[in-house]
């Protein structure tokens, strides 16, 4: 059944005042949300930025703003105050396609997620590398101590994760390992007042270099504190005369009558408690297990 001829009209009437209504009204009838700050002024005037059927074009933004002044004046050529941005970093841009990350338009929270972001593919490659040029240095204990560029241990995709190298640091930085990170609590640590270094790489935590057994092995007679025999926390250094099972008048009685005379160095002989030195060349050495 053919429709009648003036319900086809009313409908065409209606779909030219649509029409009509979006070139006359745009920001109401089309709009995707409130402008910027930056260009409110030009929320009813779309054809400012926007053609017919053809959307915004960054040949429309850059009548208005000049590349050249782009971050450093205004459009009516008023200097911008140093202190209130970061350095202009649009002249340093392969290519000028405003579009790419700029979407004047505000638009519902929701929406805010699928924009794009600044991409650092678009710098031209000389500048990529300086990131001082635009961002501020961290203040931070990790960061302070460095003189690099961010991309040593960054990358641009993202600030996280990074690839932190202590070979960056100056050699004096490298042995206050405390100035970034704490130290342990475990029962060997606390005792421990001396530079991780002494242990640790700075390659990796684990494995350390530590293993008293190499020097001396702590039976269940010698669970002493380390400042028992290391006195100062010199750990270059140890004294087997810092309890009172080791007197220096008993030890020396005790090895004289052995006519034993040279017995400063004790691990030399006593390198196991568990085992009995045997007299040997008129001096003891390691041997057989005690019963």
């Amino acid at each position: 059944m053919k429709k009648p001829p003036i319900l086809l009209a009313v409908i065409a009437l209606n779909l030219l005042v649509l029409v009509a209504l979006v070139f006359v009204y745009p920001h109401l009838m089309v709009s995707p949300g409130p402008l910027v700050k930056g260009h409110a002024e030009l929320a009813t005037d779309c054809f400012a930025c926007h053609a017919a059927w053809r959307g915004a074009s960054s040949g429309r933004c850059i009548e208005c703003h000049a590349v050249a002044d782009v971050g450093l004046k205004t459009t009516k050529g008023v200097p911008i105050a140093a202190a209130t941005i970061k350095r202009s970093f649009h002249q340093q841009l392969i290519e000028q396609d405003c579009m790419a990350c700029h979407s004047d338009h505000q638009g519902p929270k929701l929406t805010k997620r699928s924009r794009k972001p600044f991409s650092h593919g678009l710098l031209k490659v000389a500048v990529r590398d300086t990131c001082s040029s635009c961002h501020a240095a961290p203040k931070d204990t990790v960061h302070r101590a460095l003189k690099h560029e961010c991309s040593k241990c960054h990358e641009s995709q993202a600030w996280k994760p990074a690839h932190f190298d202590h070979a960056l640091l100056a050699k004096a930085e490298l042995d206050r390992c405390e100035s970034c990170h704490n130290a342990p609590t475990d029962r060997l640590h606390r005792q421990i007042k001396g530079s991780c270094q002494s242990c640790h790489a700075t390659t990796a935590w684990k494995p350390a270099t530590f293993d008293h057994n190499k020097y001396f092995v702590l039976d269940r007679d010698h669970e002493a504190s380390c400042d028992t025999c290391h006195k100062n926390n010199d750990y270059s250094r140890y004294t087997c005369y810092g309890c009172h099972e080791h007197s220096l008048a008993k030890v020396r009685q005790e090895h004289v009558e052995e006519g034993i005379q040279d017995f400063e160095n004790c691990v030399e002989c006593h390198r196991d408690p568990g085992v009995e030195p045997e007299k040997k060349g008129g001096r003891e050495r390691g041997g057989r297990k005690r019963d």
